[in-house]
């Protein structure tokens, strides 16, 4: 027996013990890194991150940054600490890499008038990180694939429409084209550039095709995807002809919220959608798979499979946004338009097993697909950054990266990030909540606030969802002992028989009847009220209560928070959070306000807010257990700049309410839990924001959970955790 066969027989046995048939192997997210760390130092701008690639040793990930100007590098070796590895300024827009060898190829828009397209094929030396060269392209490109053989690259030239010109109608002029270049140890031949001219083969506008997306099989056949014109090409690399091409065809879709209308409604249909696919993959040398963003009239929603003949294969329709949905990702403002957005895509062999991931531009998710060679299997989703735009897999070293291009920084909004996954045994950290379908109906959510328990259920709580969903005010029954916890049912708030509207839901509480007590954060220039409300076990409000007047005189937008109960019967007490300082608030201090139903008496507290060296700090909710009050207080910042995120704890006994407008009583306060450990590990991402949400159980087991802002400017994940406190009543 040789050495090798030897070592080969004994990995063959390691792997059969360390890793047993049964075992589970699952995607996670190991760790999230900011681009904006790549800036040189003291400078603060807005970053992307938008194509990537990784080196052929998978240490180091290299991205492009078009609207910063820039190349990024980020060193992997440790893939669970990555650091930053610095950036390249390149003089035009960089909207693509590919790694060739020692080599980075860059494409280079240098476009200035869209009827004068221009740019540039860029070479970087990934040891030195510097630009050595570049090949003038004769056109606008949009993206670049290196074969994977390495012999040759080829770059997609979109010349891409003036979407002001004519409402965006085609055709726009020139055409775009497909470019073939060869390479030798990863640099480029610019003299050996072969044209492909793709014009008189697409049903829509042929005279002035788009090349959006190019992939290259292991036979050296280049699948090309004309998005506006919603087709798809096949080209011999050899000849630089093409051999084949297709439509990408229409879709009938059911089941779909096509309206932009504050409210999750799937029961609309929409008939023959273009396609117009971005993203191509090949799947072996036989098959391809496109992601249907659409840009021009289409957009299905999905993904599809076909043969190189063009027939369809499988065909995705409403499957991925209504999972999507059900993981409480999907984009209600972007509804009428193309719903999530599939729009990346890439495709690898994990230990013999051939996946594919389709990114949500919208929804920012990446779902994870086993190719089973006839209809695929969503194994996962995984939670991204804010737009994941590309993706690299890295099969040696169980590793995929995505990169995430907007950068809602200046907004108080989370950065553009780079998030790596690893394949391993174990199991999904995500997704922590989803919904359960009943009765056949699909059960949309978001932006959920406040948390109550259920009186008489273990585990059971209810969650309420804010003013993203203007018309559609809910209630939510939640699972907490399924894995991941399950949202089985939802009650909706109306008034006089219609969706209840100008309501800000913040808070829950249970008004011992088999309805809710609910609390909703005011805003006047909004013409929402601040108040309170009952509503039965139907959802349907009995009773609405304002501020008194002497509460309101000192109004802001930044209202109730929250609301729980103490005592009973005619001593039932509500107790309220007001977020931050109102206008007869002491600096750093804010009001905790009772109200008894019976009497119908206001009065209230001060609670002493901690300080913030940036942005605000402020209360989210409010909840009675035992012989406290248990208070969230967190600042509004994201990511590095958290600093504040913690549950604190007041003695009931030690309250003295007082009327409104007099002298009232500081309240002191115990920090009772940290919650940013919990936020920064649960899912190796960036630490969220909006922490809106805490209760007990009937047995007392504490959650949490944290608001993702309807996936409006927020990368739509929700958090909803445990939470282990070391305090005792």
């Amino acid at each position: 027996m040789t050495f090798s066969t030897r070592a080969a027989l004994t990995a063959i046995l390691f792997a059969s013990v360390a890793a047993p048939a049964s075992a589970e192997q699952v995607f996670n997210r190991i760790a999230s890194f900011p681009v904006a760390q790549n800036l040189p130092k003291g400078e603060d701008k807005a970053t992307s991150s938008e194509i990537i690639t990784a080196t052929a040793d998978g240490n180091t990930l290299i991205y492009s940054d078009a609207p910063g100007g820039t190349i990024g590098f980020i060193d992997i070796t440790d893939a669970k600490a990555p650091k930053a590895g610095g950036s390249i300024a390149i003089d035009g827009e960089p909207n693509s890499v590919a790694a060739a060898g020692p080599k980075a190829l860059i494409t280079i828009d240098k476009t200035e008038d869209l009827t004068k397209p221009a740019g540039q094929l860029g070479i970087i030396d990934i040891a030195s990180k510097k630009l050595e060269t570049t090949c003038d392209l004769g056109g606008q490109p949009d993206s670049v694939v290196v074969a994977p053989d390495g012999t040759f690259a080829a770059i997609a030239i979109e010349n891409q429409r003036d979407e002001d010109l004519n409402d965006g109608a085609l055709p726009q002029l020139p055409a775009g084209e497909l470019l073939i270049v060869s390479l030798k140890n990863g640099v480029p031949a610019c003299d050996s550039i072969k044209r492909v001219g793709v014009t008189g083969l697409a049903t829509v506008a042929p005279e002035d095709p788009e090349p959006e997306f190019v992939n290259i099989n292991a036979n050296g056949e280049i699948a090309l995807t004309l998005q506006e014109n919603n087709h798809v090409i096949i080209i011999d690399s050899k000849t630089a002809k093409v051999t084949s091409h297709f439509s990408a065809g229409t879709v009938d879709l059911e089941g779909v919220d096509a309206k932009t209308d504050g409210s999750l409604n799937f029961s609309g249909k929409l008939t023959a959608v273009p396609r117009e696919p971005d993203a191509v993959k090949w799947l072996g040398t036989d098959r391809l798979v496109i992601a249907n963003e659409g840009d021009y009239k289409g957009g299905s929603r999905g993904f599809t499979i076909f043969d190189r003949t063009g027939k369809v294969l499988y065909d995705a329709g409403m499957t991925l946004e209504h999972e999507i949905a059900r993981h409480g990702h999907f984009p209600e403002k972007r509804a009428k338009n193309k719903g999530i957005e599939p729009e990346g895509m890439e495709a690898a062999i994990f230990n013999g097993q051939q996946y594919f991931f389709v990114l949500s531009e919208r929804g920012s998710m990446i779902a994870v697909y086993k190719d089973t060679g006839g209809e695929p299997e969503l194994v996962q989703l995984l939670p991204s950054g804010v737009s994941p735009e590309g993706a690299v897999a890295i099969p040696g070293r169980n590793l995929l990266a995505s990169a995430n291009e907007a950068d809602l920084g200046e907004d108080g909004g989370p950065r553009s990030h780079v998030m790596i996954y690893e394949l391993a045994e174990g199991k999904k950290a995500y997704p922590t909540i989803v919904s359960k379908d009943v009765d056949g109906k699909l059960i949309g959510w978001g932006a959920l606030s406040g948390l109550v328990g259920d009186a008489e259920k273990d585990g059971i709580l209810y969650a309420v969802n804010d003013s993203v969903y203007a018309i559609q005010p809910s209630i939510f029954t939640i699972d907490t002992t399924s894995k991941p916890a399950e949202i089985t049912n939802v009650v909706r708030i109306t008034r006089n028989g219609q969706p209840a509207q100008k309501l800000d839901i913040e808070g829950i509480a249970l008004d011992g009847k088999g309805g809710f007590w609910l609390a909703s954060e005011g805003d006047s220039d909004k013409l929402v009220g601040h108040g309170i409300y009952n509503v039965n076990a139907k959802g349907e409000i009995k009773a609405e209560i304002g501020l008194p007047a002497e509460l309101l005189a000192g109004e802001s937008r930044y209202g109730l928070e929250g609301v729980t109960t103490t005592g009973s019967g005619d001593d039932l007490t509500l107790w309220m959070a007001i977020q931050r300082e109102w206008k007869d608030d002491p600096k750093g201090q804010v009001k905790l306000l009772s109200y008894k139903p019976k009497s119908k008496e206001w009065a209230a507290v001060r609670y002493p807010l901690e300080k913030a060296e940036k942005g605000w700090v402020g209360l989210s909710e409010i909840t009675a257990n035992g012989d406290h009050l248990y208070i969230v207080e967190r600042d509004n910042l994201i990511g590095d700049a958290a600093k504040l995120k913690k549950l604190y704890r007041v003695s009931l006994k030690d309250m003295k309410p007082a009327k409104i407008g007099g002298e009232l009583q500081l309240v002191a306060k115990e920090e009772v839990h940290d919650f940013l450990p919990d936020l920064k590990n649960a899912t190796n991402g960036y630490v969220l924001d909006k922490l809106e949400g805490f209760a007990f159980d009937k047995s007392g087991k504490a959650f949490m959970v944290t608001d993702n802002d309807g996936v409006d400017d927020s990368s739509g994940e929700t958090l909803f955790l445990p939470v282990t406190l070391k305090v005792t009543n």
